[in-house]
């Protein structure tokens, strides 16, 4: 079972501490018994504190509770994945802190941060020479005091090699589906979003910060259409059939597209696609030319090309690596 170490530290946020314990609890094989909900868990998830009692934080740093850690700083040497939640990012994390991660990344631990936790990666240098990121409004903080990192504050998250770093809140929830994607597969990262009920997948090169416009008669939302695209991907939809759908002009699609998905019509629905075929070729044995017919890729060639592009692997390789799994 894949051991997940979130190492919390004194002031640690609520909701950054509680997505990795929800995201990674909710991964189970997809066979299961009758009668039961879930398959056997995938994970084993631990909460390693610096120190037994640790203050809980909410809204703007504001204590909410104390909370009295299960298992020890030492626990996380032992973990294949160590992820540190957010904190208040102007208290300088413990030398014990910086030398348990240090020790888990040297172990080949695979170390991820939500939000301010980046500045805790940084901190220990587990950011130098790589890029990452973190929210919007402590990019420039934790430019300008390690200036060996390389921050993009307009992305969702960030894999680079064996550590990455998510924005914000809620991009902590798409990183730690993506992790679930790249460990047990497609299928398995969306049976969880289906329980947590988000959308299955946002791509970390989304952009962060997007606008999300007044409601208005110019501003109503995309929803309907984009099931309505999901409903159609094995036949060929263009721009011109998705603004029919919404009864407004391809250009009006594009611009509200980019306000709500922060992504294009086309993008948008490549990936869907994608991610289609990902769950036809982790759940059944259907031949990859059927997989690209259902999937509106068309044929074969065309599949692997986006496949190689987008997922960097080809069909064939995927489905043998996540099939016995």
């Amino acid at each position: 079972m894949h051991r997940v170490a979130v190492l919390a530290v004194d002031r640690v946020d609520s909701l950054d501490l509680a997505i990795p314990l929800q995201v990674f609890g909710l991964a189970h094989a997809l066979d299961k018994a009758p009668g039961t909900l879930f398959g056997e868990p995938l994970y084993e998830t631990l909460i390693c504190g610096e120190r037994r009692s640790l203050s809980v934080t909410g809204a703007g740093g504001t204590e909410l509770f104390q909370m009295t850690a299960p298992h020890p700083l030492g626990a996380v040497r032992t973990a294949d994945t160590v992820i540190v939640p957010g904190s208040n990012e102007d208290l300088e994390p413990a030398r014990a802190v910086i030398q348990e991660l240090q020790d888990a990344r040297d172990q080949g631990a695979r170390i991820a941060s939500i939000c301010s936790g980046a500045f805790i990666l940084a901190a220990a240098g587990l950011l130098d020479g790589r890029s990452a990121t973190t929210h919007w409004s402590s990019a420039a903080q934790l430019a300008e005091r390690y200036p060996d990192v390389s921050v993009d504050p307009d992305v969702l998250f960030i894999e680079d090699g064996d550590v990455l770093t998510s924005a914000g809140a809620a991009a902590g929830l798409d990183l730690c589906l993506h992790m679930v994607r790249t460990d047990f597969g497609s299928a398995i990262a969306a049976d969880v979003a289906r329980h947590i009920v988000i959308a299955p997948q946002r791509d970390g090169g989304q952009a962060q910060f997007i606008i999300h416009a007044r409601p208005g008669p110019d501003h109503g939302s995309l929803e309907p259409t984009m099931r309505w695209i999901r409903d159609h991907l094995a036949e060929p939809v263009t721009l011109a059939d998705m603004a029919g759908h919404a009864a407004i002009s391809q250009r009006t699609l594009n611009r509200r597209f980019r306000e709500q998905t922060g992504t294009t019509p086309l993008r948008w629905l490549l990936l869907q696609r994608i991610h289609l075929a990902q769950e036809f070729l982790e759940t059944s044995d259907i031949p990859v030319e059927e997989v690209a017919r259902r999937c509106g890729f068309g044929t074969a060639m065309n599949l692997r090309q986006h496949f190689a592009k987008h997922v960097r692997t080809s069909p064939n390789r995927y489905r043998q690596t996540f099939t016995p799994r």
